[in-house]
């Protein structure tokens, strides 16, 4: 591989990093975010909803647009948002800014995570299998690595320190990129023929609002009704509103020509449809630990954030060790057996926490951390090759949409269980109670992985 290629490379590497980066570190800062901002844990979960909700819309919008205006345009852009989200962040009068800034920072990064791995493929052609990898490898060393970053910088420094870190790989990413990636001179032909409003209808844009509109009023009324203690007609109303708007989106899927969420697929491949299921619910489980475990320890046991980010780095370390020894067990032996065993070890974990008390050691926390994290590396390879294995071809771009759209809907509904189960205030009850849902989740996923071991063996 030439020097070029290694410095774009580098460039793509420095900007995709930025949104597993981002939505990790955020994980150790919410229990200070509370205090800073003297709200309840269901108000500030909405840190990490807007961040997610915003990333599974504006990823395959800007897959879409990069074929219209060029992949290098959409990456720069992309870095010049992040870069004003991460300065304007920790100037926010108070925490409703704090939340625009963190949807904004999540287009920008996301802008980047569409284009990125598109960008590899098609300028560097020499040796193209080992720069995909070195991109997945900022790709989830970034996310593993996250909340030790993030305590560290809470340790010593403040929370607007998580958005300032930003910004010195921004400007690098943005250097390089400038330099290194060639321009995309054939985007622009294909747009100027192209009004405004087919575009709206090539991203589907009537399906993106009644998405984001009924995710959000469904959101609000489940968890300000959690929030006050009862359920008032406000509540209904507001829930109902997003019930309603998310049925009339699945009716637009469903008879659009575009659609944001080709919802048909999953009805006409239902293998697929399943690998997503299961997708989804590992990306509750993980995720439902990730973001739920530092707030306890800091909240409850009184654990700084230097040492809940250094606890939660064996989550991630045992995902990125076991990542491409998986990989090899996935081309051995396929990615049933690697499933079946990485919803053991989640129910493993999950009864940990439920046995988890007021008197054990801390340091404990790391059996379930470590568990949690070698399924995840399972998980990382395993389901990606159960996708693979059970999407026609033809479809591959479109399941590999759908896929994304799985873990950002799982990653939502884990941080909406944390937010039900412990309410205003984290404790150890609560997080039995978790550990108790958690179990009945991984249990659910054993009996998927057994049904697949059987109906291979059967097969065979």
């Amino acid at each position: 591989m030439g020097a070029h290629n290694r410095w774009l490379m580098i460039a793509v590497g420095l900007g995709i990093m930025l949104n597993p980066l981002n939505s990790s570190m955020i994980s150790v800062a919410i229990a200070r975010l509370q205090n800073v901002y003297r709200l309840d844990f269901t108000v500030v979960s909405w840190i990490i909803f807007s961040f997610y909700i915003a990333s599974a819309i504006a990823q395959p919008v800007m897959g879409k647009a990069s074929d219209l205006f060029g992949r290098k345009k959409i990456f720069l852009i992309g870095l010049v948002v992040s870069f004003v989200a991460s300065l304007l962040a920790p100037l926010s009068p108070n925490f409703g800014w704090l939340i625009v800034f963190r949807i904004v920072q999540s287009i920008g990064t996301s802008m980047m995570v569409a284009v990125g791995m598109a960008l590899v493929r098609i300028h560097i052609t020499e040796k193209q299998a080992t720069a995909l990898s070195v991109l997945s490898i900022f790709l989830s060393g970034a996310a593993a690595i996250g909340p030790f970053i993030g305590g560290v910088l809470l340790h010593y420094w403040d929370w607007s320190a998580i958005f300032l870190i930003n910004i010195p790989f921004v400007v690098a990413s943005l250097l390089l990129a400038w330099r290194m990636i060639p321009n995309d001179e054939s985007a622009a032909s294909v747009t100027q023929n192209m009004s405004f409003r087919k575009w709206l209808e090539l991203i589907d844009a009537t399906g993106i609002v009644l998405f984001a509109v009924g995710l959000v009023a469904l959101l609000v009324g489940l968890l300000s009704a959690k929030s006050s203690g009862h359920v008032s007609w406000w509540h209904i109303m507001v829930g109902g509103i997003g019930f309603v708007t998310l049925g009339a989106f699945v009716r637009h899927e469903l008879k659009t020509t575009s659609p944001f969420i080709p919802l048909r697929t999953f009805a006409k491949y239902p293998a697929m449809t399943w690998v997503n299921i299961e997708f989804m619910l590992v990306n509750v489980l993980f995720y439902s630990l990730f973001f739920g475990l530092p707030s306890y320890l800091q909240m409850v046991r009184h654990v700084s954030e230097f040492h809940t980010g250094m606890l939660m780095l064996s989550l991630g370390l045992c995902s990125l060790i076991v990542s491409p020894l998986a990989g090899r067990w996935i081309d051995h032996s396929g990615p049933r057996p690697a499933l079946l065993a990485s919803a053991i070890l989640m129910t493993f974990g999950s009864l940990w926490l439920v046995m988890f008390n007021q008197d054990s050691q801390v340091v404990s926390v790391c059996v379930a951390l470590a568990a949690f994290g070698i399924s995840n590396g399972l998980n990382n390879v395993g389901m990606q090759a159960a996708l693979f294995k059970s999407s026609p071809k033809e479809i591959i771009g479109v399941a590999s949409g759908l896929f994304n759209t799985s873990r950002y809907l799982g990653t939502i509904l884990s941080s909406l269980l944390i937010s039900i189960v412990m309410g205003d205030t984290f404790s150890t009850e609560g997080l039995q109670v978790l550990g108790m849902i958690l179990t009945t989740i991984s249990l659910s996923l054993v009996l998927m992985s057994w049904r697949r071991e059987s109906r291979q063996a059967g097969e065979s």
